[in-house]
């Protein structure tokens, strides 16, 4: 329910009609206003702030052609592009409903009305109106502020404002500074990129930047590629290897899934981090480097120090500040700005589509998204993309008349938080086997049974580790009887 802060308007020439449909949005909680004829709606809706229209199609006696409701929704269209218009008539016309909702009707209903049924759809449309007027606002004030803030470089970062701004807001103020960073968040959130804005905007902006995804790379050769290797150190080294800390001295070294790091390699990177000494592998002529350390990761640190697979010392060494990144379906206000930069300025998205993209559960994040949309657009006929040119599963948008943008995370998957190497920004990277398909939409009695055993209980975890809010997973625990203790 938006409240009473929303005026909605009611255009009909039946008096009766208009006293019904106000006294029931009036109950609801919403501002209702009425009319009978489509001169006294446009001079309304140009003086007053309306969020949603409800009007007739006839407003001649006898008349059931439905053209001077086309007339009225066109020119409220041109007036306001943006204003939802819901379309109501005792003539349904298939054809002119069709024509309609193609040009931008936000809905077509028939009279005798369904009370439950016509709130919903308002709801919705209202929820959508204001995400729309706040992602081009927060566009604008971004866009301002970005301008002046130290002539902050943003590497590409596409995004609407809220859990995202504030994100890159504590990313610039930590830039400056040369303390470690940790990004936290889950795969394919974009936490590489976050990782790019630190550095764009540091002193060390000009020296060697280095990356280093320690997920992808074989554990039995990750000391090797950290700290370098002398000529036959081990089998197959023909020459001397350069470490990624020798490379990145003077500089920055981003350590992408640093909880994968062994408890070997744990030891000698605190010792990096406190001394900036080290030896190469083969060697005993000790190092010393001068390197900011930015680290990511999508595991539960915690819960890695709790079962002694991650050392507690070198976790407060790396996570001198940390950057939380939520996940997409946690960021709605990202999901349509982020479509539309993925898909250029020759597509743009129905409405239908629209409602699709924000209630989608976006398992796999930014990656999944972008997938999406470049499949969209390579498979598309028409330059506005429908529903089906996205492909999402049905599950995930077949229920779109109930969608509530405002809590979007009510459909998130099931995803394991450890073991999951990645590569942000798109890149491939061979998954772990325990890695949950993105067709996995839902997270069964049984899995949400084995995530409260593993975290004793502990609701916050709980949710965290199967990808939803905490709201939705007392839900779910509430539909199968199950309960924290």
């Amino acid at each position: 329910m938006m409240g009473s802060m929303d005026s909605i308007l009611v255009v009909d020439d039946n008096s009766s009609i208009c006293s019904a449909l106000t006294l029931m949005l009036d109950i609801h909680g919403y501002k209702a206003l009425s009319c009978e004829t489509p001169e006294q709606a446009l001079a309304i809706v140009e003086k007053q702030d309306i969020s949603l229209v409800i009007q007739d199609m006839n407003f001649t006696r006898d008349t059931t052609s439905g053209e001077e409701g086309k007339q009225l929704f066109y020119t409220l269209r041109q007036q306001q592009p943006n204003l939802p218009i819901i379309l109501m008539t005792a003539w349904t016309q298939l054809e002119t409903a069709v024509e309609l909702v193609k040009a931008g009707a936000a809905d077509y209903m028939g009279k005798p009305w369904d009370d439950a049924k016509l709130l919903t759809s308002i709801n919705n449309l209202l929820s959508i109106y204001h995400l729309s007027k706040q992602n081009n606002q927060l566009a604008r004030v971004d866009s301002e502020r970005m301008s002046v803030i130290n002539n902050a470089d943003l590497c590409g970062m596409v995004f609407g404002g809220g859990a995202m701004q504030r994100c890159i807001d504590l990313a610039l103020q930590v830039a400056k500074s040369d303390v470690s960073v940790m990004i936290t968040g889950p795969n394919g959130a974009g936490k590489d990129k976050i990782a790019d804005i630190v550095q764009a905007n540091s002193l060390l902006n000009k020296q060697p930047f280095i990356k280093v995804n320690i997920g992808a790379l074989p554990m039995d050769l990750l000391e090797a590629e950290l700290f370098g290797a002398e000529a036959g150190a081990f089998t197959g080294a023909n020459k001397v290897r350069i470490g990624r800390f020798e490379a990145a001295d003077g500089g920055t070294l981003f350590l992408d899934e640093i909880g994968n790091l062994p408890l070997s390699g744990q030891v000698k990177l605190l010792r990096v981090l406190q001394t900036g000494e080290f030896e190469r592998l083969g060697s005993h002529q000790t190092r010393k480097v001068n390197v900011r350390v930015i680290s990511a990761t999508n595991a539960d640190l915690a819960d890695d120090i709790a079962k002694g697979t991650f050392r507690e010392d070198l976790f407060y060494r790396l996570n001198v500040i940390e950057l939380p990144l939520p996940a997409l379906n946690q960021r709605i206000d990202d999901i349509l700005p982020l479509a539309q930069h993925f898909v250029g300025d020759g597509f743009t998205f129905e409405k239908t589509a629209q409602q699709a993209l924000l209630a989608h559960a976006w398992s796999g994040n930014v990656r999944e998204l972008e997938n999406v949309c470049k499949r969209a657009v390579l498979l598309a006929t028409n330059a506005v993309l429908t529903v089906d040119d996205l492909g999402l599963l049905p599950s995930t948008n077949s229920s779109l008349s109930n969608v509530k943008t405002s809590e979007p995370v009510t459909t998130s998957t099931f995803t394991p938080k450890q073991g999951v190497p990645s590569q942000e920004n798109g890149e491939h990277t061979q998954q772990a086997p325990q890695q949950v398909s993105a067709a996995q939409v839902e997270p069964d009695k049984q899995q949400i049974e084995q995530a409260l055993q593993h975290h004793n209980g502990v609701i916050a975890r709980v949710a965290k580790s199967l990808g939803l809010s905490r709201q939705a997973l007392y839900r779910r625990m509430d539909k199968y009887g199950l309960s924290s203790k």
